[in-house]
């Protein structure tokens, strides 16, 4: 039985939409909280980069390759070859709840072999697939959203409140929980991680398997 989903393209732009577990509000909310968390756990713990959020990585590449510190530059430039990466395969493959399934696997395979293998392989495999769930779950209702990141998602609260339409201020309200979802998660991160270490991320981990369950009427469509 495939992991088959809807792929993320809109649903309606405008008029009713139509129900689909996978943009639900919640799920949003969840991945969400799931991608500032991880962003602060491989900042705290893996020498300051990030696992999702590639604008970070960007800027500190360029800021040591100026600075000629060439070493700390492919500390930041191998979590962005494989964001790339899990995210084309998630492009590829088209079913986010497969690639959910992914990501979960790279997050036990970390957080079990923490202490056993090399900070920039954890980090490659958190990256990974951070990459696969962001890449494949990009719509919450009839907007479209990022797990992994802010800026974006406030443009689109900003646009939504200016927009004429009657689901607008809606639209701003999903946005702005979004991004609330995402620092909440962070914030909890931060905290979490100084005091579980490796084992904080049974915390997204459990979060990605309860939007695995609530998108379970999927697995057998």
């Amino acid at each position: 039985m495939a992991m088959q989903a809807v792929s993320p393209e809109p649903v309606a732009e405008t008029g009713s939409v139509v129900h689909v577990p996978e943009r639900s509000v919640l799920v949003a909310s969840l991945l969400s909280m799931t991608g500032g968390f991880l962003d602060a756990f491989t900042w705290l713990s893996l020498g300051g980069v990030f696992a999702s959020s590639q604008t970070g990585n960007v800027i500190f590449l360029g800021i040591d390759a100026m600075s000629g510190q060439w070493r700390q530059a492919t500390h930041h430039l191998l979590p962005l070859a494989a964001f790339l990466l899990g995210a084309s395969l998630a492009i590829r493959l088209k079913s986010p709840l497969l690639c959910l399934a992914g990501e979960i696997v790279c997050l036990v395979a970390v957080m079990l072999l923490y202490h056993r293998i090399p900070d920039m392989i954890t980090i490659l495999g958190i990256s990974f697939g951070a990459a696969l769930q962001s890449a494949s779950f990009r719509q919450v209702e009839r907007w479209k959203y990022l797990s992994v990141t802010v800026t974006g998602n406030m443009l689109r609260a900003l646009d939504q409140s200016v927009a004429s339409d009657r689901d607008a201020a809606r639209g701003t309200a999903v946005m702005l929980l979004v991004c609330l979802m995402f620092l909440s998660g962070a914030a909890i991160g931060a905290c979490v991680t100084k005091w579980l270490h490796a084992w904080s991320l049974v915390l997204p981990i459990a979060s990605s398997v309860c939007v695995l369950w609530l998108c379970r009427p999927q697995l057998r469509s």
